[in-house]
């Protein structure tokens, strides 16, 4: 008969999806994840199977989190349809303020993947794919809302904006990562919202 697990795997993956987020998959080793979940590496290979498998677990959890977070900011029928992209930036620009070690932030565990291993690891690339098409639809659709009430102005694409904006905020989390402050960062928010208008 199998031994119950002594631990609380919930919280464990939140330590690997922390690790993974601030090391990247490749620096990350396996004594790394031990230390942060304070498990032996039986116990993780017995419940998460592998490192890769860790990975994939932590990054679904984090997209599940953060793309939710920012899904409801462009629900928000409350808010003009400029207002919530500019609410949107500005959660950005607050969690790569909150989440920075040594003057630079970790950046976004999503966009870190792309960058790390999207072109290399199939499975990522498609976890990574599906999140990056359902961010750039929610987007499209407050962009063709906002062009229909004139929050809008810009007359390009609806879908070409969209892309604009994700664009932008991978790019803000990577300037992030760079050392770039929040100044800088609202700055960066500031001038999208501008061409959104213009």
């Amino acid at each position: 008969m199998a031994r119950p697990r002594l631990f609380d795997e919930d919280r464990a993956l939140d330590a690997a999806m922390r690790t993974f987020w601030a090391n990247g998959y490749e620096a990350t080793s396996t004594q790394d994840l031990c230390e942060a979940t304070g498990l032996g590496r039986s116990s993780i290979y017995n419940t998460f199977s592998s490192k890769h498998d860790l990975f994939m677990r932590a990054l679904v959890r984090y997209i599940d989190a953060t793309t939710t977070r920012q899904l409801a900011i462009l629900d928000d029928v409350e808010r003009s349809e400029l207002e919530r992209i500019r609410v949107l930036f500005a959660v950005i620009v607050e969690s790569e303020v909150e989440n920075r070690r040594d003057g630079r932030s970790f950046g976004c565990l999503t966009v870190n993947s792309v960058v790390e291993l999207a072109g290399r690891d199939p499975e990522a690339a498609q976890v990574l794919d599906r999140d990056a098409a359902r961010r750039l639809d929610a987007l499209r659709l407050v962009v063709e809302a906002g062009q229909r009430s004139g929050t809008i102005t810009s007359t390009r694409d609806a879908g070409a904006l969209a892309g604009f904006v994700n664009a932008v905020i991978g790019g803000m989390r990577i300037a992030g990562q760079a050392g770039a402050d929040q100044v800088v960062l609202e700055s960066i928010a500031e001038t999208a919202l501008d061409a959104l208008t213009c």
